[in-house]
């Protein structure tokens, strides 16, 4: 059954009670427990709703439901926010590489009960909830394999590790609390990530050997509980992440930290992806698009593509509402209200990146949105070559229908199979060296085209590459093919070392589009559509490069309403909102602490 985000009952309110005597911007932790530790930790049903009580944070208003997961991970060189040049508020900021301190979407004073606060705020709740848990449980709970509060207790040790991965994502160095709050370590400085990583990937190993593999006990039969592909897929994106280049307080480089060396991260990374796939445990769906039509079902049965995926009710989360493709208004789809959806979207030449024969590429990047409805029917409606959206979310890919304008329930897919296989052939590549990675690479290709394609678009173009950097570049590319959408992207660039690169180099590809040169000489100027019988779905001719024939009096030519081509709209202004001019990317790779919790800090916490 879908775990809820609300407190599961009287055991979770005592136990994480809030205590107002602390900084409620700072950090807002939980006290001592007011119910008996050893009762809850030592009795699994009410250790596994403590441990579910860690969820909560995933839910609270400007947590990952209304900040993280809407603005972490753009821009890059596939993915941007779709507003960026026009919006007249701090949401650009957060995506173009020029978030301050007083960003007013984020330096938001903590409130009671889940609103109020920013991710920050809502992580650390996270982080010490986790750290009661397993103090508990390790004290009281016997945890060991094979038993429920083994499971419980690497779950509790994921969970943080997620909470701590997604802090040092977005901020670099943080404060790092590996027991429960007491008042002599209410006020921490920063901590060098590399410590962090460390530890983390330490726990998860631990978890790893506590918490079944998919579908080997009842309590691993969703995709919203924790396991062990899962865990061992996450350790190897958590090794690939340490080793990686990022920015430090003296600048871009790799850790120095020999522990988290490339060698020993990468073959880490590399037993992990394989002890998945050979499990037999997990595997790629056959078919990209029926993959993402069943997350927008909430299909949720584990061992399948999704590993693991951030658990929202019906009346919580804001995937659709964020990422989906734009509904106009109410509509036959959806109820909640009008402009729905479509917050950010694919790069326009992203599109002309993918083979033609590619199919992830409807999928991923779509040009129409839903119209404005008549008789309460909307049908697609081609917008501008400059907004795209992303087809992963759809409301009409949906089982029901969402009523809310704020939420619409879908979880969040943390992880699936297809990441592992991409990690897979990275470490591989490093390691053991093309020949080893190819079979991965070509896993996922397979599923991208169809079976008569195979030969050339698969094997030979997988075997083309005999070295370590082409088949890098191969990988990196793939990652670009299979990922986007998904905010992975950054991280990635990050750690490759290619983020102002590839966005400078994604700014020209775009000038390109824009002139008709390049690589982009032949992609039409004019579109041209038609409807289907279904008077809903558009057949539309002008996307491909080289369709500029007119197709013929059944099709209509897109227009403005000044008569002038419709399509071809890709302003300076619009290209040079991917970050903002004068802005290092390099030198902004996170957002900065908020100013808030700096001030309520004690001094401990500053932005370098």
């Amino acid at each position: 059954m879908k775990y809820k985000i609300i407190i599961a009952g009287l055991v979770i309110a005592g136990l994480f009670s809030s205590c107002q005597d602390f900084s409620d911007d700072y950090l807002d932790a939980p006290p001592q427990s007011t119910l008996d530790e050893s009762l809850i930790f030592s009795t699994p049903e009410l250790a596994r709703d403590a441990v579910n009580g860690i969820k909560l944070s995933f839910g609270d208003t400007n947590s990952y439901r209304g900040r993280f997961l809407p603005f972490y991970g753009m821009n890059t060189d596939t993915e941007w926010y779709n507003s960026g040049e026009t919006a007249a508020n701090d949401k650009p900021a957060l995506v173009n590489y020029d978030a301050k301190s007083t960003n007013s979407q984020m330096d938001v004073a903590e409130t009671a009960g889940a609103g109020g606060g920013n991710p920050w705020t809502s992580m650390y709740r996270g982080i010490e909830r986790a750290n009661l848990c397993i103090r508990g449980l390790r004290k009281y709970g016997k945890p060991v394999a094979g038993s429920e509060l083994g499971t419980l207790l690497g779950e509790a040790l994921t969970l943080r590790a997620i909470f701590y991965s997604d802090l040092m994502k977005s901020h670099g160095d943080v404060p790092a609390r590996f027991e429960p709050v007491t008042t002599q370590t209410l006020y921490l400085p920063r901590t060098n990530r590399d410590i962090i990583y460390k530890q983390i990937i330490q726990d998860l190993g631990e978890a790893a050997t506590l918490v079944p593999w998919p579908n080997e006990t009842t309590k691993t039969t969703s995709v919203e509980q924790i396991n062990k592909a899962f865990i061992k897929g996450f350790r190897a994106r958590l090794a690939l992440v340490a080793s990686g280049y990022q920015q430090y307080p003296d600048g871009v480089r790799r850790s120095n930290d020999p522990d988290l060396s490339v060698a020993n991260m990468y073959a880490l990374a590399l037993q992990e992806s394989r002890d998945v796939i050979e499990s037999g445990k997990a595997s790629l769906n056959p078919s990209f698009e029926a993959f993402w039509r069943n997350i927008n079902k909430e299909v949720l049965t584990a061992g399948g593509e999704s590993l693991w995926e951030i658990p929202f009710s019906a009346g919580r989360g804001k995937m659709l509402i964020s990422f989906a493709v734009v509904h106009n208004n109410i509509d036959q789809y959806q109820t909640g209200g009008p402009n729905i959806g479509g917050s950010a979207g694919p790069l326009p030449t992203v599109f002309y990146d993918y083979d033609q024969k590619d199919t992830r590429r409807e999928v991923t990047c779509v040009p129409y949105f839903w119209s404005k409805p008549v008789n309460g029917k909307s049908k697609q409606e081609l917008g501008v070559i400059n907004e795209w959206y992303f087809g992963k979310y759809r409301f009409e890919w949906m089982n029901r229908i969402v009523n809310n304008k704020d939420d619409d329930g879908v979880n969040k897919v943390y992880m699936r199979y297809a990441e592992v296989l991409l990690i897979a052939a990275e470490a591989a590549n490093e390691i053991e060296g093309p020949a080893a990675a190819a079979p991965y690479l070509k896993d996922i290709r397979r599923r991208a085209f169809a079976p008569a394609d195979h030969a050339v678009k698969v094997d030979d173009y997988v075997n083309a590459f005999v070295d370590k950097p082409s088949m890098l570049k191969a990988i990196i590319d793939e990652n670009k093919y299979e990922l986007t959408g998904e905010m992975e992207r950054k991280q990635s660039l990050i750690r490759w070392n290619l983020l102002k690169k590839n966005l400078d180099e994604a700014k020209a590809k775009l000038f390109q589009l824009q002139q008709r040169t390049g690589d982009y000489a032949n992609v039409p100027v004019d579109v041209y559509y038609k409807y289907a019988a279904d008077n809903e779905t558009l057949i539309v001719y002008g996307l491909n490069k080289g369709e500029t024939q007119n197709p013929g009096a059944d099709y209509t030519l897109l227009v403005d309403d000044k008569g002038l081509s419709g399509w071809n709209v890709l302003k300076d202004d619009k290209i040079n909102s991917l970050y903002k001019l004068g802005v290092n990317p390099d030198a902004r790779q996170y957002w900065p602490i908020w100013q808030k919790l700096i001030d309520a800090s004690n001094g401990q916490l500053i932005n370098y």
